[in-house]
Order: structure tokens, then C-alpha cells, then sequence
């Protein structure tokens, strides 16, 4: 259970989290704890599955990278095993099982359209796998999302 410091935390990281050498020292000025309460806390909430986890935001297209969502329609039984094996290529970010006849989506992010068609082809000749839809952006909208616990 989220406690109220736990609360103010997550709120604090998700848009103040400074650029520096030691910014979990700065969150803990912010919120008048020790560096250590914050750090002991941040790792009780990434076990317990509050954080997944931490990282920036980087513009991928102007880095050169080409992204899409994928949409797989995978036969019940073999969800958890595509699920695995697409989990297993670094560029997956997001994974998850929707209802619906392609029951299986997923986000990939490569170096270059060739790795992405390497990669999509891999996994479209997974056991389980009947279809594969790659559905890149057309064009690119930023949505800024800050959950105010």
C-alpha cells in the first residue's frame, strides 16, 4: 500500500527529477528526508511493482531510430510464450495482451527499418503466431501524462 510519502515521491520524480550527478539527493531535499529514505523507498516501490521503470524520454525519429505498433494475433495457448520471446528483443518497450481477434500488441523501436523488418519477421514465424500487423505512425503526437497521486 502506497503510503503518503510514497505519494509525494511519485509525484516529485515523474516531472521534477533533476539532471545531475546525484538527483535522488535533490528529491530528498525537496521532500526534507535523507538521500537513503528516498533511494530505500523507490526500491520497495519498483519490488512491489509502482515503478516499472526509470529512464528519459529521448526524440527516437530525430536520434535516427524507426518505431511502430505491432499487432499479433496469436492462438490462446501460446500468448505467454510469444509474449516471452518478443519481451526478449531490446527494442520492445510496451507488450500487451488485448481482446480481440490480434490479441497480442506490442511497441518496437530499432536503429533502422532494416533491424525492424528483421525483427517483425522473427516473430511473425513464432510457433502461435497466425498474423502480424506493423502499424508505424503516421504522424507523431506527444501526449504528457503526470498521474497526481
Amino acid at each position: 500500500m502506497l503510503t503518503h510519502f510514497d505519494k509525494k515521491l511519485l509525484n516529485v520524480i515523474q516531472t521534477k527529477l533533476p539532471l545531475e550527478s546525484r538527483p535522488f539527493a535533490r528529491v530528498a531535499e525537496l521532500l526534507n528526508v535523507d538521500e537513503k529514505t528516498v533511494l530505500e523507498r523507490l526500491n520497495y516501490l519498483k519490488e512491489q511493482g509502482y515503478i516499472r521503470r526509470f529512464g528519459a524520454f529521448f526524440d527516437s525519429a530525430y536520434l535516427g531510430y524507426v518505431s511502430t505498433l505491432a499487432a499479433a494475433k496469436v492462438r490462446t495457448e501460446k500468448v505467454a510464450d510469444v509474449a516471452k520471446a518478443i519481451n526478449a528483443y531490446p527494442g520492445v518497450t510496451h507488450n500487451y495482451e488485448r481482446e480481440g481477434e490480434y490479441n497480442l500488441w506490442f511497441t518496437l523501436l530499432t536503429p533502422n527499418q532494416a533491424e525492424q523488418d528483421r525483427i517483425l519477421e522473427s516473430i511473425r514465424i513464432l510457433e502461435g503466431v497466425e498474423g502480424l500487423l506493423s502499424l508505424p505512425a503516421i504522424e507523431k503526437y506527444k501526449v504528457s501524462v503526470e498521474f497526481n497521486l
